[in-house]
């Protein structure tokens, strides 16, 4: 079934200058390999439609069930520069927990939300 990544993760977020932090954690163990799988560097900057200018690296903390992805030209030149507010760190990491991803039905009472 597709779904958001919302009810198989949670985010954290940061930002220093033009770059964003974004760590995706599993909720569960189970949840971490599929994360792994369909979350890609390529697609996490893809979901963002050209509001990250620069590269996007993953790095995988496999002992923590988390993706943290750095997101260079993210910001709009950083905080202090650029006149949308929209575009904290904060802000990416909500948006990226609508990111669809394919979970197994065996999976479907682990799922969090409705």
């Amino acid at each position: 079934m597709l779904i958001k990544l919302e009810r198989v993760a949670h985010v954290r977020s940061g930002d220093k200058g033009n770059t964003s932090n974004i760590a995706v954690i599993a909720y569960r163990d189970e949840f971490y390999p599929l994360l792994k799988a369909q979350l890609t560097a390529a697609k996490f900057k893809s979901f963002y439609r050209g509001a990250i200018k620069g590269d996007v690296t993953r790095y995988e903390a496999d002992n923590l069930a988390a993706l943290n992805f750095v997101a260079e030209g993210a910001l709009g030149g950083g905080v202090s520069r650029s006149l949308s507010l929209d575009n904290y760190g904060k802000a990416l990491s909500a948006a990226i927990l609508g990111f669809p991803i394919e979970v197994p039905e065996q999976y479907s009472n682990l799922l969090r939300g409705g």
